[in-house]
C-alpha cells in the first residue's frame, strides 16, 4: 500500500537468508520486496534496474534510489526496512519520500 491506496502485490525477506538473496537470480519481479531489516542494498549478480525504498519503521519513505546490475547503496542509517520494485515502478505508484507504505495482510 502507498498512502492507503493498494498498489502492488508483496514479498517478504525477514531472514538473514531470504534477505541476502533478494531479487538475485530473477529476471525481473512482480510486485515488490520488503527486506527488514534493512539500511543498504546491493544489486550485484542482478540483470535488471530496480527502485530503491529506504523506510523508517513505520514505513515512511526515507529516500529512494535507482540502481542498475551491480552496484552498492550507500547506507542510510535511519532505514529499518527496503522496498524494491522493478525500474519505473515506483513512479507509477506514487512512492517518494514522505509517502507511508504499508502491508495488507487481507
Amino acid at each position: 500500500m502507498c498512502n492507503g491506496r493498494l498498489v502492488a502485490p508483496l514479498e517478504l525477506a525477514t531472514t538473514l537468508d531470504t534477505r541476502r538473496r533478494g531479487l538475485i537470480g530473477r529476471n525481473g519481479v512482480d510486485g515488490a520486496m520488503l527486506l527488514c531489516p534493512a539500511s543498504i542494498v546491493h544489486t550485484f549478480r542482478m540483470v535488471f534496474t530496480i527502485d530503491v525504498a529506504f523506510c523508517d519503521r513505520h514505513l515512511v519513505v526515507l529516500r529512494t534510489v535507482r540502481m542498475r546490475p551491480n552496484r552498492c547503496s550507500r547506507p542510510v542509517p535511519s532505514s529499518a526496512a527496503v522496498i524494491e520494485a522493478e525500474a519505473g515502478a515506483f513512479a507509477r505508484w506514487g512512492v517518494v519520500p514522505g509517502a507511508r507504505l504499508g502491508v495488507d495482510d487481507g
